[in-house]
């Protein structure tokens, strides 16, 4: 007889973007600003928890920011789960640049619109009402949260309603890419993004990406 140590069990992901928010629709970069959903957001919020219904999901994790709670509280509703709140799956930190439309930053930040363009990865963003974060600083808050989070759930599904950004720098995790190359793939809001930890070697395992079937016809991905 095998005894399996629980210990080593992988651990499966839902990594859920939130739903949209008005300044999603309008290309107004978000950031840290607690922007709530909009009413296509609430809506999609309401289809992600009847697409999720059938799903088992042992754990609930959201993002701090209200556009990830809402999105997030809808699924715990459904299901009469609970929802733990974890401030380091909160989108990248953008400093100067938060609330202003793509067009706007490159305006009035040109030098640092260009780096953040290049994909200067250690590039240093305007002071703001927030502080701004390198991508490469990002990287490791959001990754280093995944997997800390899927490390203390082995053997179970966890759903974790985070941001775009975050669903980036786990998408490069688990594809090997590197930090500098270009965001090739969508990131839609609302939908569903399937990985595995396996604790035996410490990696993220992706195993479907972009699901919004449950979303259909209206899906966004700002980011051009």
């Amino acid at each position: 007889m095998t005894t399996t140590n629980a210990s080593a069990a992988p651990t499966d992901i839902l990594l859920i973007r939130h739903g949209e928010t008005a300044w999603n629709a309008e290309r107004r970069l978000q950031g840290h600003l607690d922007i709530p959903l909009n009413g296509e957001g609430e809506r999609q919020a309401a289809l992600l928890a009847g697409a999720l219904a059938p799903e088992s999901i042992d754990v609930l994790v959201a993002s701090d920011l209200r556009r990830a709670r809402q999105t997030a509280q809808a699924v715990a509703d459904a299901r009469g789960l609970a929802l733990e709140i974890e401030p380091a799956l909160r989108e990248r930190g953008y400093g100067g640049f938060e609330g202003l439309l793509y067009s706007e930053i490159e305006q009035r930040f040109p030098l640092e619109f260009a780096a953040w363009q290049a994909r200067d990865v250690d590039a240093r963003l305007p002071p703001g009402r927030n502080v701004g974060e390198s991508f490469r600083a990002f990287f490791d808050r959001a990754t280093g949260a995944i997997l800390a989070l899927a490390a203390a759930c082995p053997g179970k599904t966890i759903a974790l309603v985070a941001h775009g950004g975050v669903l980036e720098c786990a998408y490069r995790l688990a594809r090997g890419l590197s930090l500098e190359t270009p965001r090739d793939f969508k990131v839609y809001n609302a939908s569903i993004n399937r990985f595995r930890f396996e604790p035996a070697t410490g990696s993220l395992v992706l195993h479907s990406w972009g699901e919004v079937d449950h979303l259909r016809p209206a899906v966004l991905d700002e980011l051009p």
